[in-house]
Order: C-alpha cells, then sequence, then structure tokens
C-alpha cells in the first residue's frame, strides 16, 4: 500500500510507522517535529493514497487540555483542511483517530458514571463533551462523514514505554523508577481512566480497516483504574510502597473514563493487560 501518516513522529505515529514499515509498503509522513505543517502540505499535494491515517493534533496531556484551550482549538483548522483535502485527493482508506474526550461529560462525574457506548454520542444532538479538545475531536467526525471511506476510532488512555511524560503513565513509571517518595497522585486520586496498550491500539485499527467494520470503535480495555491504583500498581512493580499524596489543586479532567467494548470485541480483543505494561515500560520494552 502507498500510506499517508500525518504526525508520524508522535508517540502513536511511531508505533503505526513500525507496524507498517514492511517491503509491500510505501510510507509516507508528515510531522511538525521536521517543521512540517500538514496544512500546508493540503494546500500544495495531491498525492492520491490507499490508506491514510490521521494523527495530526495539538493534544500536549491534561494542562495543555485546561490552561491552553484556544492552542487546542488549531485541531479545527488542521482537520478541516484535512478533510478536503481528502476530498480531492480521494483517498481509498481513511483513519480518523478521535477521542475518548467526545463523550458527554454528564455521563463521567461521580455517581452517574458509565460505561461509555459509541452511541452515546448523537452528531445530530450534541451533549457537552470535554472543552476545546472534545469539540474538535467531535466536529472530525462530523467532517468525516461527509465521506465514504472515513474510519472512525475513540481512543480511552492509550499508553507505552515511550510516552511523552505530559501524560500520567509515563510520568507515573519515572516516579516509581527514580523511588519517590512520597508518591504525588494529581487531583483526589479516585479520578478513573480506561487504560490500554499503544500497540493494542495499533492492532486494533489495522484489523478493523482490513474488516471495514464502520466506526465509530471506541479502542479501551473496559477496565476503570484510578490514579491511586495507578500509583499502586507501578511502585509494587519496582519494589517499594511510599505514601501516596494527592493534589487536589491540579488539573483533573473527568472522573470516571471507562469505556464500553461491545464493538471492539466483536473483532478484536486487547492482550496487553496493565500490569504486563507497567512491566514493558520499567525493563524499556516497547
Amino acid at each position: 500500500m502507498k500510506v499517508l501518516i500525518t504526525g508520524h513522529k508522535g508517540f502513536v505515529g511511531r508505533y503505526f510507522w513500525e507496524k507498517l514499515d514492511t517491503v509491500e509498503n510505501q510510507l509516507h509522513g508528515i510531522d511538525k517535529s521536521d517543521g512540517n505543517d500538514c496544512r500546508k502540505y493540503f494546500e500544495t499535494f495531491e498525492e492520491s493514497y490507499d490508506l491514510v491515517i490521521h494523527l495530526a493534533a495539538v493534544v500536549g496531556g491534561r494542562e495543555t487540555i485546561e490552561g491552553r484551550p484556544l492552542a487546542v482549538a488549531d485541531n479545527f483548522a488542521i482537520d478541516s483542511a484535512f478533510f478536503q483535502w481528502c476530498i480531492k485527493t480521494k483517498p481509498k482508506k481513511v483513519v480518523y483517530f478521535s477521542s475518548s474526550a467526545c463523550y458527554p461529560i454528564e455521563y463521567q462525574k461521580e455517581g452517574q458514571q458509565r460505561l461509555l457506548r459509541e452511541d452515546m454520542i448523537d452528531l445530530n444532538s450534541i451533549r457537552n463533551p470535554d472543552l476545546t479538545y472534545g469539540w474538535s475531536k467531535l466536529v472530525g467526525e462530523y467532517l468525516g462523514s461527509f465521506l465514504d471511506n472515513v474510519f472512525v476510532f475513540r481512543p480511552f488512555s492509550g499508553y507505552g514505554t515511550d510516552q511523552d511524560l505530559n501524560y500520567p503513565f509515563p510520568m507515573y513509571i519515572k516516579r516509581a523508577m527514580e523511588r519517590s517518595t512520597p508518591f504525588e497522585v494529581w487531583g483526589p486520586g479516585t479520578q478513573t481512566r480506561d487504560f490500554i496498550h499503544i500497540r493494542d491500539i495499533v492492532e486494533a485499527v489495522l484489523l478493523s480497516v482490513e474488516l471495514e467494520v464502520k466506526g465509530p470503535v471506541n479502542l479501551g480495555w473496559a477496565r476503570a483504574t484510578s490514579f491511586v491504583d495507578l500509583a499502586e500498581l507501578v511502585s509494587k512493580q519496582n519494589g517499594y510502597s511510599p505514601p501516596i499524596v494527592t493534589r487536589p489543586d491540579k488539573p483533573i479532567g473527568c472522573m470516571h473514563r471507562v469505556s464500553d467494548n461491545s464493538k471492539l470485541l466483536e473483532f478484536y480483543t486487547p492482550k496487553i493487560s496493565l500490569e504486563e505494561g507497567i512491566f514493558m515500560a520499567q525493563k524499556g520494552i516497547r
């Protein structure tokens, strides 16, 4: 296949590139780390591809989402330019990475939490998602709905060995490896997330595209893990048991965000447990 990956040097993009980098495929990438703005590419080039995996976006972790909402709003322009380019160049298949941040925050509050199911979002009757990042991904899904060949995925808390320290998982691994005492946890620590290893994300996406499973599809493990639980898991695997100090003054996000995996399990079962993923990260195994 002739494949384009936008944001190919980011955390998710690197794993897709590694998986698709075979003699059978011709890979092309665009990444801001090379000084290449994908919007310029979309304005200038009209190459046709068999598969386009669109990952380019402003994220930056919880501090960016809450502290720089207008920076995150650049995603509106990025996705608009991308889908306009798709209309011109007509790629055979398009992967659009949305987000679990799309889900209405009313389903993620303490005492009202639910497993988040794909049909809880109705593009004809939008409820409030998670700040500008959630809004941008909802708009991206809506724009993609005007094309017939777009596969939409809503990843939950993807993680892996070489993830940026702006995200909880790698920062917790770092603290455990340094045997931090006390162990700092943002928020009350009772907020839960659904952690899924990046390799499971890549495998599920490519299988879904191959089988032509129409999205959106949640990418999660359907396992609720609190941040205190995560801190205890990573420290235990590193052979110590520190006191845990919570930081309610730090960004928290939604209190509970866990996937309903019913649709994913129709064609793919995640394989790397959180415990195994922690072991891999602490050993530097990608």
